[in-house]
């Protein structure tokens, strides 16, 4: 698809022209971003071209093109949709859209698009193969069996096609089909490794593993560099009894990405078979920390852990499978049996007997006619493994099989460059923002956002340097950090000479605050205020100094904050280590931050007061709300930000946040493919771990 899409781009490039010179430089220049895969770049250039001139049908085009590569699937929707409403011709944006709706599982929308692409490119090779794809995920199998047709009567060594109709064939359950269709794709392209990865897969599952690590010794020779194959081997290798050799795939694996699950779960269960049980652990230590509601980890390195005798760290692994399956009656025999081990005899009798109970309630649901389907499973047991995605706390002890989904390595070191959505993200809110002199550049331009009362106050205090907003705040170097101090003497003389002048009590309290001394900042806020109660600006620069204050007193320290994500929601919690506040922090300590916060929101309430449209008041003090866990309030006042500042890009981004901690995920989502847009790369890769 991806081929497909850059070759239309040229060709689309060639016939897509725009009025003047300006605007056909800008889309030039966004194309270049597009071809390198610089995505995020190229939507800001797409964005310049779409504000000057919005009637035009292509920046919508590209930009799709751009989200649709980010795995933004629903911004390239919509960008299409809108190419395609000024420009009704335009059919790579059918192509691009069914696609986009393809990867939503929009199967419906996306049969759609590429119907309406055949009609005016009948024999065009990708969208006939993705018509075919389409149709299986509607279960119209006879729709895809004549595109398939089609398209091998048009492309006879078109291999992807052979490889899509063993698919569906597999679908069907038809095995025999699968395999001709195999081995015909590997007799036409026998340098292909999916085509024998494939079969060696379809192999494993029929039992016949001689043939299947065959077909995986091949495709591991084709392509080195693909983890599945290797994990997959190791289940071969498994079952023909090759345990030293499973191990070494496993190993191999791991020493491509040390973070692999399927590897360090698979490996695990190995070292225990062998009765290596303490590197074992190591193996479901790491999976833990990668995944930390994987239960099925939790109770085998419970197992391990009473193996060497840990009884304490086995039970505390067993507390968290039973929380989760409660249902789960051999979790509470084994409890029973630490208990005893711990001469806890009353609590291990009284497990026994739970136990037994849960137990009889299985056998009576197992008997029923409702669940004899649950047979079923049995295939996968016979096996003696499981899909990653099965949770099933009785497959405990199975091997899990490779996703069959390729994990994309990035081409450059830059967080935003290449498939940005693909860098695992620490979920955080943006920064707050702060009125300072320095600002550090970001690496993708974002909007710039005026404000009046700064505006203002640099025409009235005729500072040396210009105060701006951002939440990029730079580092000052030895030379500034001098200058700063100068500037605080100067600062000193000038009050001396005239006292009753605020504007120099706030220029000194910025030098303090620029050096980190936020107790003289703050008694400066203080005089500047004293001396005119309507200096907006100082009652700000004094919130700043205070969150600053509780951010760096190590007794009112508050860790960044952090998002965990969740299924649907998420929600943040507020100190280190991932401890909830409530068994963190003291009750003075929690006293005390609450003063500082009151005082804190209550000088964001005074400059809004004073300045009902100051966005960078209603933004900051949103964060507040956030790390407080009143998230109904953050997204409020990120709202009436984002209405009195509609591209206000780390509004939105927190907005987003706070949605998702919320269980807003649609709308959650939306501010984020919007922040994204807007340059906030972070975005993107929420995006992806949310869908």
């Amino acid at each position: 698809m991806k081929r497909l899409l850059i070759n239309l781009f040229f060709f689309l490039s060639l016939t897509a022209a725009t009025a003047q010179v300006n605007t056909e430089r800008v889309m030039l220049i966004g194309r270049n971003a597009l071809y390198f895969e610089d995505y995020v770049l190229a939507i800001q250039y797409f964005n310049q071209v779409i504000g000057s001139k919005p009637y035009l049908a292509a920046p919508y085009y590209y930009r799709g093109m751009a989200k649709f590569f980010l795995d933004d699937f629903k911004g390239a929707e919509e960008d299409c949709t809108l190419c395609l409403e000024r420009n009704p011709y335009w059919i790579a944006a059918y192509q691009l859209r069914g696609a986009a709706r393809q990867n939503r599982e929009d199967y419906e929308g996306a049969a759609e698009d590429y119907a309406k692409s055949l009609d005016y490119l009948p024999e065009d090779k990708i969208t006939l193969l993705n018509m075919g794809i389409v149709n299986i995920e509607l279960k119209e199998f006879d729709k895809a069996e004549k595109t398939f047709e089609d398209l091998l009567r048009l492309f006879p060594d078109y291999t992807p096609a052979y490889l899509m109709r063993a698919a569906m064939s597999l679908e069907k359950g038809d095995t025999a089909q699968a395999f001709q269709d195999y081995n015909t794709t590997i007799e036409m392209d026998p340098y292909t490794a999916h085509s024998f990865a494939a079969r060696g897969i379809l192999y494993l599952q029929q039992g016949n593993y001689n043939k299947a690590l065959a077909d995986l010794d091949e495709a591991i020779r084709l392509d080195p560099y693909f983890e599945g194959n290797y994990i997959n081997r190791g289940l071969v290798r498994y079952h023909l009894e090759d345990l030293r050799g499973a191990m070494a795939d496993y190993d191999r694996v791991i020493e491509m990405d040390e973070n692999n699950l399927i590897a360090r779960f698979n490996r695990g269960l190995l070292r225990a078979q062998v009765a290596d049980n303490n590197r074992a652990i190591k193996d479901f230590d790491k999976v833990i920390e990668l995944e930390p509601t994987n239960t099925i980890a939790y109770l085998n390195r419970s197992m391990l852990n009473a193996e060497i005798g840990d009884y304490k760290g086995a039970l505390r692994d067993l507390e968290v499978v039973l929380n989760e399956h409660p249902d789960f009656f051999q979790g509470y025999y084994s409890r029973a049996q630490l208990k005893r081990q711990m001469n806890d005899l009353k609590g291990a009798e009284k497990d026994y007997v739970l136990a037994r109970q849960k137990e009889a309630e299985a056998k009576r649901i197992i008997e029923s006619d409702e669940l004899a389907q649950v047979d079923d499973s049995k295939k996968t047991k016979s096996l003696g493994t499981r899909e990653e995605t099965d949770k099933d706390i009785e497959k405990f002890n199975m091997l899990v099989v490779a996703d069959k989904k390729k994990e994309e390595k990035l081409k450059y070191d830059s967080q935003t460059r290449g498939k940005v959505q693909n860098i695992h993200t620490e979920i955080s809110l943006e920064p707050k923002f702060v009125i300072t002199y320095y600002e550090r550049p970001y690496e993708v331009q974002r909007p710039v956002y005026y404000s009046s009362t700064i505006d203002k106050a640099n025409n009235r205090m005729n500072l040396a340097w210009k105060i701006r907003a951002t939440n990029s705040e730079a580092s000052l170097n030895e030379l500034q950090v001098q200058t700063h101090f100068r500037s605080i003497e100067n600062f000193s003389k000038l009050i001396e000479e005239t006292p009753d002048n605020a504007a120099l009590y706030l220029g000194r309290g910025l030098d303090f605050m620029l050096i980190q001394d936020y107790a003289s900042a703050i008694e400066n806020f203080d005089m500047a205020i004293a001396k005119d109660p309507t200096f907006t600006l100082a009652y700000f620069a004094r919130a700043i100094s205070r969150s600053k204050q509780v951010e760096f007193n190590p007794d009112l320290q508050e860790t960044k904050t952090r998002l965990v994500d969740l299924p649907t929601r998420m929600k943040l919690p507020a100190v280190k280590d991932n401890t909830p506040l409530s068994s963190a922090t003291t009750a003075p300590e929690i006293s005390k931050k609450t003063l500082e916060y009151d005082a804190i929101l209550k000088d964001y309430e005074k400059v809004l007061s004073l300045d009902p449209d100051f966005i960078f008041a209603y933004y900051n003090r949103a964060e507040i709300l956030s790390i407080q866990q009143d998230f109904r309030s953050a997204i409020a006042d990120y709202s009436e930000a984002i209405k009195r500042e509609p591209q206000f890009a780390e509004a939105l981004f927190n907005r987003g946040l706070a949605r998702l901690s919320v269980g807003e995920t649609t709308l959650g989502l939306d501010d984020l493919r919007k922040a994204g847009e807007l340059g906030v790369v972070e975005a993107y890769s929420i995006i992806k771990r949310m869908q």
